[in-house]
């Protein structure tokens, strides 16, 4: 597994964190809520990727077509 997407999901949620923290604090919870839903479809959209990634390789790997 590569570590440098570890990373990138890691600092996505940091970011996420204190974006939401912020928006909180300045009395825009709704924007928070929102920009906290945006990342978790970002990362949820790279795990996608990266399971059809594994999948297609599954399938080569046994010669199913």
């Amino acid at each position: 597994m590569n570590i440098d997407l570890i990373f990138k999901i890691a600092s996505i949620g940091i970011l996420l964190s204190i974006l939401h923290t912020v928006l909180d604090k300045a009395g825009k919870e709704e924007f928070g809520y929102i920009t906290t839903l945006v990342g978790v479809v970002i990362v949820f959209g790279i795990v996608i990727g990266l399971i059809s990634k594994l999948f297609n390789n599954i399938k080569t790997l046994f010669q199913l077509y």
